[in-house]
């Protein structure tokens, strides 16, 4: 009986637990999932003008896109006119560091280009960038 239990005492002693490591493995996961920054598209390609004074924006992280017939993108979705204020303010209320990178298209008109200049500074973001390619 004696060596029985000398046998079970072995066998436990042998195994190793495994879940302390798995739960560190998870929270650091978790933790490089939350602090990473992550890169937000418009949603559309965008042919955009050349310009010979064009520079690369750091944090600009509230994209929005006008197509070439007028219509507005943020966030992969296509966004009235309308809408284009409250959806800047939700995303600037997320990143309150981040700034308005406008991208229209060549062809895209300059009223609809204004007006969300207008609802991007109305959302209180006053740092709004027009996108260009560098000639």
């Amino acid at each position: 009986m004696k060596q029985h239990f000398q046998n079970l005492v072995d066998e436990e002693e042998a195994n190793i637990d495994m879940t302390p490591m798995l739960d560190v493995v998870f929270i650091m996961l978790i933790f490089f999932i939350v602090t990473a920054s992550f890169v937000k598209e418009a949603g559309i390609d965008v042919n955009r003008p050349e310009a010979s004074t064009a520079t690369k924006k750091d944090r600009a992280n509230i994209l929005v896109a006008i197509s070439d017939d007028g219509e507005i993108w943020i966030n992969k979705r296509r966004v009235d006119v309308r809408a284009v204020q409250a959806n800047i303010e939700r995303l600037h209320a997320e990143n309150p560091q981040g700034t308005v990178v406008i991208q229209a298209d060549k062809e895209s008109k300059t009223d609809t280009l204004i007006k969300v200049m207008d609802a991007s500074r109305a959302a209180g973001v006053y740092d709004v960038s027009i996108a260009a390619q560098e000639q």
